[in-house]
């Protein structure tokens, strides 16, 4: 196969600098007063249209044929970590990744990119995976998306894995990206199933046209398949004694690791005192509060039950609670014991973010509200008398 390459006309290049500022990886830098290309390049094209002079050509080779997929094996699931503690998510991914590895006969791999993960990647072979990969630098102790994507990308060109999973989180939209621009594959977003077709390809479900319908996506002539899973979606894997799988230790290349940015401070989100994408009970609230001042019965009735506070797209949308509370399509997806839904009228782009939690309790005035579809338990009622009833119960017991 044909490489594509990025070239550089030194005869009509003036050092004018903006293919640098162009480019979103990093890829070109000054050797006097010639642009030229590095290791960071992906390729993808961006600085040529910015060059007022013609100096930079963009040369691709010929596209993957169907006898190059023949090398790439294994599912690999990205393990992602924060402060050094695997999230939950990957436990997810390993449960699903499982499924497909042993589907198409191959191994199920974790990749850990970090510092000082020794403990955490042991901890990953109790769960069913074969190997884990561990990535140790300290530049890659806190989560940057250039050097993650660089690292990440450089490993898939070595290994050649056939399906890369990771969690549609906000660390894993920011960087698959990249990784996939830079290995030349596809990527499907937010994913809601994931199955082996009859012909071995990776068959990728999610929400399209605002939850109104299922798209089915396949990657047939590209490789790795990738996709972002949504969180709490899919059941965690439960520790099995592990396979004897072992860690191995990989060096990541210095020069791959820059970064034009870095972290100065970290600020939690004041007012959650319990993480609602792990929240066995959630109680949320919609429009049918009628005002900001009124999720304070919200928050009452979440404190009663010990859960988290959630709410619907249309209560963000109105500014009468932060984005990080909104379950849904376009939030969070949550898959508690308990959901309570409190003024939710239970559009689909909702119902796609909590329709997975084990028991629905829906307190609407509208008897005809979409929400009592789902709802294992409705109460046709006042929230503003309920809730209070439902409270003082409580409270009693």
């Amino acid at each position: 196969m044909a490489e594509n390459r990025l070239l550089v006309l030194r005869d009509k290049c003036v050092g004018c600098k903006l293919c640098i500022k162009a480019c979103p990886f990093n890829a070109l830098e000054m050797d006097g007063k010639l642009a030229v290309v590095n290791a960071n390049c992906t390729f993808c094209g961006a600085c040529v249209p910015v060059c007022k002079f013609g100096a930079i050509i963009l040369e691709r080779g010929e596209a993957d044929t169907r006898d190059d997929l023949a090398a790439y094996k294994d599912v690999w699931v990205f393990g992602e970590q924060i402060g050094g503690e695997i999230q939950p998510v990957v436990r997810e991914l390993i449960g699903e990744g499982r499924k497909l590895a042993d589907k198409l006969g191959e191994q199920l791999i974790v990749v850990a990119l970090g510092h000082k993960l020794d403990a955490a990647c042991r901890d990953l072979l109790r769960y069913p995976v074969d190997k884990v990969i561990q990535v140790d630098d300290p530049a890659l102790e806190i989560y940057s998306p250039e050097p993650y994507a660089a690292v990440l990308a450089d490993l898939i060109k070595q290994r050649k894995p056939s399906i890369m999973l990771a969690g549609a989180t906000s660390i894993g939209r920011s960087f698959l990206s990249r990784v996939a621009v830079s290995v030349h594959t596809g990527l499907t977003a937010d994913c809601t199933g994931l199955d082996i077709t009859p012909e071995r390809l990776l068959l990728q479900t999610r929400p399209a046209f605002g939850g109104n319908i299922m798209a089915q996506i396949l990657c047939k002539n590209h490789r790795p398949q990738m996709a972002t899973v949504r969180h709490k979606v899919m059941k965690e894997a439960k520790p099995d004694g592990g396979r004897g799988g072992s860690v191995e230790k990989v060096n990541a290349r210095g020069e791959i690791l820059r970064s034009r940015t870095r972290r100065l401070e970290w600020i939690p989100e004041a007012g959650a005192t319990v993480k609602l994408t792990e929240a066995d009970i959630i109680v949320s609230g919609g429009r049918g509060l009628g005002r900001p001042e009124n999720f304070e019965l919200i928050r009452r009735l979440a404190n009663a039950l010990g859960g988290a506070v959630g709410s619907s797209r249309a209560a963000v949308d109105a500014g009468w609670i932060p984005y990080s509370h909104q379950v849904g399509q376009t939030g969070k997806t949550v898959q508690p014991k308990l959901y309570v839904a409190c003024g939710i009228s239970g559009a689909v782009q909702h119902l796609v973010g909590m329709g997975s939690s084990d028991v629905i309790v829906a307190i609407n005035k509208d008897k005809d509200a979409p929400i009592f579809q789902v709802a294992t338990f409705g109460i046709v009622g006042d929230l503003f008398e309920v809730i209070p009833a439902l409270i003082a119960e409580i409270e009693k017991r």
